[in-house]
């Protein structure tokens, strides 16, 4: 399968018409446009490692969390939350992933993943 997903698909999301609950952590659900994400991107991976962070006390106690993708041209990648303000609550170097765009941007809100547009 090609991965289809691009920046100007995901500007499309404003809204969600369905939440989905994460299977592995069941009080975390995610939006259309995460969903997207994971689909387009063949990221189900992403959302797994977002969703079993907020089993972490320090992360989960954080309202409102920013959670950066960056992958690099060797094809490893760094995923960073930060709580909005520039605080890193966790980070992780990925050695490999072959994610389809350079940046994600995911924010977690009210145990909600979702992509900015949709905030």
């Amino acid at each position: 399968m090609t991965k289809t997903l691009t920046n100007s698909d995901l500007a499309q999301f404003t809204g969600t018409e369905q939440l989905y609950r994460h299977g592995l952590v069941r009080h975390i659900v995610y939006t259309d446009g995460a969903r997207h994400v994971a689909q387009a991107g063949e990221a189900y991976w992403l959302l797994d490692k977002i969703a079993c962070a907020q089993l972490e006390p320090h992360i989960a106690r954080e309202e409102f969390q920013l959670w950066t993708l960056t992958v690099n041209q060797d094809l490893s990648a760094e995923l960073v939350c930060t709580d909005g303000n520039g605080v890193t609550l966790t980070s992780e170097k990925i050695s490999f992933t072959d994610f389809p765009l350079p940046v994600i941007k995911l924010y977690v809100v009210n145990n909600t993943i979702l992509v900015p547009s949709e905030y």
